[in-house]
């Protein structure tokens, strides 16, 4: 008996046989990556999501289905680890903040003027020091860190004109640090009375005179109009932060090595997006900040490296840290 033209589509469909008389491989579905970030639509770190989903999709066609979740609507922020650890969510930008609380040595990320700039904070998680730490989130948060992206630089922005030029001319400043205690602690580091203040309330305190200053990376002063109430923004660069796009590590063993690769291509691509736009954008803001009458400018950063390193080296902070990790990361140039 004959096949129908239906019956023989199906046949062969089933056994891969293409219409040039070739077994065709079989396809497997397209790997789905959801990916969660607090970011808003506006923000360098969300637009770096779409250059990532971009280029990979470009680079492996129909081996990828990208979906990106901004403003916290998968998962809030700090939330983001453990659900990728439990499989339910395959990439966030997460926080050395957010790793320390599993990992303790991973803390000395979150000290001041431990990495000196963008630039220096690629080469340290490029190299061997970032190999170490990433493969400790590997092993023990079951997570693969992809790369790193520039987060800002934190500045300090002060009431008054009194010129800040060494960690004793804060002696008695308040200034608002968010409320956990490294941030306090970090503030107290660079000599100045730290004060633990909600983030919506700085502005009207600062127009007060309840606090003297604030501290936060150059766009989000802009952001939050603080030049309106302030008279300064010192250079300190206290604190480089970062954020690491990382993809759970059950996601990453469905990959094939090619896909691993074209993964970590596409994340470098994004990373390096983002940090040429965020370092451009804070350089115009200088200009920016000049033009709405602020004094900008650079204190004796040596003196307050040498003031915050100090304190954390002799800190219960430290305990945790690796064995001589500061001067390594020191000497990276």
């Amino acid at each position: 008996m004959s096949l129908t033209r239906r019956a023989l589509l199906a046949a062969t469909a089933a056994i891969g046989v293409t219409a040039f008389g070739f077994a065709a491989p079989a396809f497997a579905a397209a790997q789905k990556i959801r990916i969660s970030s607090p970011a808003v639509e506006s923000d360098w770190h969300a637009k770096m999501l779409t250059v990532f989903k971009e280029d990979l999709e470009k680079s492996a066609p129909g081996q990828f289905e990208v979906e990106i979740h901004l403003n916290g609507t998968l998962f809030k922020q700090g939330t983001e680890p453990p659900a990728m650890q439990r499989g339910n969510l395959d990439m966030a930008m997460i926080s050395a903040q957010d790793i320390a609380k599993q990992i303790p040595a991973w803390s000395v990320f979150t000290a001041g003027y431990l990495i000196r700039d963008p630039d220096h904070q690629n080469k340290v998680f490029d190299g061997e020091i970032g190999k170490e730490f990433y493969k400790l989130v590997e092993d023990q948060m079951g997570i693969k860190v992809l790369t790193v992206g520039y987060l800002g630089t934190r500045q300090l922005n002060l009431r008054g004109k009194k010129k800040i030029e060494t960690p004793a001319d804060l002696a008695g400043i308040k200034l608002r640090m968010p409320g956990s205690e490294a941030w306090q602690f970090l503030g107290a580091a660079l000599g100045a009375a730290p004060t633990p203040m909600a983030f919506g309330e700085v502005y009207t305190a600062l127009q007060s005179g309840a606090i003297d200053g604030q501290d936060n990376p150059l766009p989000s002063d802009k952001a939050a109009k603080f030049y309106e109430v302030t008279n300064q923004i010192v250079l300190t660069d206290h604190l480089v932060d970062a954020i690491f796009l990382s993809m759970s590590g059950r996601t990453w063993a469905k990959l094939s090595a090619e896909q691993q690769q074209k993964v970590l291509a596409a994340a470098k691509k994004a990373r390096d997006y983002n940090n040429e736009n965020r370092i451009k954008d804070e350089a115009e803001l200088v200009t920016f900040f000049k033009q709405q009458g602020l004094d900008v400018y650079k204190p004796d950063v040596d003196a307050f490296r040498k003031r915050v390193q100090a304190e954390y080296l002799k800190s219960p902070f430290a305990k945790d840290w690796p064995a001589g990790i500061v001067d390594r990361v020191n000497a990276v140039k």
